[in-house]
């Protein structure tokens, strides 16, 4: 065998382009949203995380489609996450009504942050482990779209948001423990989007966006919200018996071997 082809089967080194340029384009979102809130304009910083949202959404599914998964693109994403999902919620929510605070406000932000940071970590640890149909835990871009519609619909009503300082920043605290919980949250993974629908279902999903589209910031706050309150109740409805465990504790207590009797029968379609 020559040099030449020697060269031809070994492995090229790089990265892909194509993922990778799209989890820059999120991570350049979060970022706009950190400078945005620093001068002020806090329905375009709130904006700007749900646009890194669309893009941290896209990453990884283009990088499937076109067979370019790689260990450099994941962590990539995972310290994109981190600023998009972690630092820049808590710097616009911190600009928006906590600043005048003093200790509680920049505590409550940087709670917000460390959750973020520890729920990236412990998702990337247990992803092999963990039910495919669930997260542990609220996952770190809706939280972090949780306080940005939060942001986005008192910015839109010209709400002054130090007048809600301690509100806001209870909020904040509460989506950054429900990232670091036991709490179980649909992933939605399980989802066919091959499958044949109905007519009515394609109606209701086209009313649906037509009425995010004619109020977002209200609406998206409101489905976040939603989301954020399903996990306990998901929890609940999982086991036989709720314990500490289920809610907070290590990641080897929340197998949730009590499953209920419907949710332990094998499921032929149960992805992998």
């Amino acid at each position: 065998m020559t040099e030449s082809n020697k060269a031809d089967t070994q492995p090229r080194k790089g990265i892909y382009l194509l993922p990778n340029l799209l989890t820059t384009a999120g991570l350049f979102s979060g970022f706009y949203a950190i400078i945005s809130s620093m001068n002020g304009s806090f329905e375009a910083a709130a904006i700007a995380i749900f646009v890194a949202m669309i893009f941290d959404g896209l990453d990884g599914r283009v990088a499937r489609l076109t067979n370019t998964q790689s260990e450099f693109g994941a962590q990539y994403d995972s310290m994109a996450d981190m600023l998009s999902f972690g630092m820049a919620p808590a710097m616009v929510v911190y600009t928006w009504a906590l600043s005048d605070l003093g200790k509680f406000g920049w505590l409550a932000a940087f709670l917000f942050v460390a959750c973020a940071a520890l729920r990236l970590a412990r998702f990337n640890a247990n992803l092999s482990v963990t039910d495919g149909r669930y997260f542990q835990g609220l996952a770190s871009p809706a939280s972090a779209a949780l306080c940005a519609g939060m942001v986005w619909t008192g910015a839109y009503y010209e709400i002054d948001g130090q007048s809600l300082g301690y509100l806001v920043g209870l909020i904040t605290i509460l989506a950054g423990l429900l990232m670091v919980s036991n709490l179980r949250y649909h992933s939605f993974k399980d989802v066919n989007w091959r499958d044949k629908v109905s007519f009515i279902t394609i109606l209701v999903v086209v009313l649906i966006f037509v009425v995010i589209a004619a109020r977002p910031a209200e609406m998206l706050l409101l489905i976040f919200l939603i989301y954020a309150c399903s996990g306990p109740i998901t929890t609940y409805r999982s086991v036989n018996k709720l314990t500490l465990e289920h809610v907070i504790g290590d990641a080897e207590d929340v197998e949730l071997t009590e499953v209920k009797t419907t949710e332990a029968i094998d499921d032929p379609k149960k992805p992998e």
